[in-house]
Order: structure tokens, then C-alpha cells, then sequence
């Protein structure tokens, strides 16, 4: 299981990293990745302190820091 939520981190910083700030549906949408996968992934990322996570308008927006 961590296999799977270390690579959904890395598909996920990768992406942000190519497309800047997303929110977290468009990140799921466009990587693939189930939303579990997804929600996984930000906890790792977070932990790692390399996410930062904005309330904008209604949606949660991811960044790299």
C-alpha cells in the first residue's frame, strides 16, 4: 500500500510541478488517479512539507512550496 500512495505522491508533486496551483478535482481528473490515491497522496506530500494547501472560493487548491 505504501508502494502505491508513494508513486500517487509523485505523480501528484509532478504535476503540480508542470502545472502550478490546481484544485484537488482537477488533480484527480487530469492525473487518473482515484480520489482515495489522491486524498493519500496530499497526506504524504503534507507530511513531507512540500504541499501547501488554499480554501479558494469553494475549492481546495494545491501548491508546492
Amino acid at each position: 500500500m505504501s508502494n502505491t500512495i508513494g508513486e500517487a505522491a509523485g505523480i501528484v508533486w509532478n504535476y503540480l510541478d508542470n502545472n502550478g496551483p490546481s484544485s484537488v478535482n482537477k488533480v484527480t481528473t487530469e492525473t487518473g488517479i482515484n480520489k482515495n490515491d489522491v486524498q493519500r497522496a496530499i497526506g504524504w506530500l503534507c507530511k513531507e512539507d512540500k504541499l501547501s494547501i488554499e480554501m479558494i472560493g469553494r475549492a481546495e487548491t494545491l501548491s508546492l512550496k
